[in-house]
């Protein structure tokens, strides 16, 4: 069969090179929406050109070969998909997982359901985000480990299929680390600062990437502490636990991204706040 060399790692109850790879690699796939797929790909000597959903995808080295490392959107249908590799489709599978629901009650209605006004500063900075996410500056390798960012519980988990004031709106797309105001934020890994703002439902946030096409997103802080551009060591001090934004309290909001794909960042937690 012409795609017998494609596999999924992590599929359950199956003996592949999933054991093998997950070995190699720091952390555990998870090929569900909003997880992470390994997948396999033909030996080389150089690395292949990989694409999923358009976006271009990390790629490791495995044994002899090459495994994509993919970033799996909340909104990946269950079943069958594929990447590209060097303009051929490689399939893979994603296995169907739900999330549960969380309802959270905030006192400004607008954080809720935007006027006029608001929607157009969105739309604004939704333009000015979509470049972070997609970052990829040369010369940064992420090492695929995470350290959390500031110590705490860990509450709103990632996924989450959130109803603000009984209005159902997107998935938490992040992780919450509850935290006191003004407690330390710090680099969850190296990586450069790519933007940083006051945005209407991430208040004072800042973009890291990590490189590779893998970014972190930190926000609600109550104070910001680097500058675009800035190279960041992990451990590195980025700014403020705080509540601006869409926030019910003091918190921290952790999105990491792949392709341009939110992920639950606790796949990646290596290390410790």
């Amino acid at each position: 069969m012409r795609r017998s060399w494609a596999f999924v790692l992590a599929t359950a109850g199956m003996l592949s090179p999933a054991a093998a790879v997950d070995r190699e690699l720091p952390f555990r796939a998870s090929p569900v929406p909003g997880g992470v797929a390994v997948v396999t790909l033909p030996a080389k000597a150089t690395a292949p050109v990989v694409t999923y959903r358009g976006e271009p995808v990390l790629t490791r080295r495995s044994g002899q070969g090459w495994v994509a490392v993919v970033g799996l959107p909340l909104s990946a249908r269950p079943g069958e998909q594929a990447i590209e590799v060097d303009g051929r489709a490689v399939p893979f599978v994603i296995k169907p997982k739900r999330y549960p629901e969380q309802r959270v009650t905030l006192k400004d209605q607008r954080k809720v359901t935007p006027n006029a006004e608001d929607e157009a500063r969105i739309a604004k900075e939704q333009v000015l985000m979509a470049p972070a996410w997609k970052a990829w500056p040369e010369g940064l390798v992420p090492a695929l480990t995470f350290r959390q960012p500031t110590p705490g519980d860990l509450t709103a988990s990632f996924g989450l299929r959130r109803v603000f004031n009984g209005v159902p709106r997107s998935p938490h797309s992040g992780l919450d680390i509850r935290s006191p105001q003004g407690q330390a934020v710090r680099a969850p890994a190296p990586g450069r600062v790519v933007l940083t703002g006051d945005f209407f439902y991430s208040g004072n946030a800042v973009f890291i990437a990590h490189g590779e096409g893998v970014v972190s997103l930190l926000c609600h802080l109550s104070k910001i502490s680097v500058k675009e551009g800035q190279v960041l060591q992990a451990g590195d001090a980025v700014g403020e636990v705080g509540s601006t934004g869409r926030a019910s309290g003091p918190h921290l909001h952790w999105s990491l991204s792949l392709n341009n794909a939110r992920v639950d960042p606790r796949i990646f937690l290596g290390g410790h706040p």
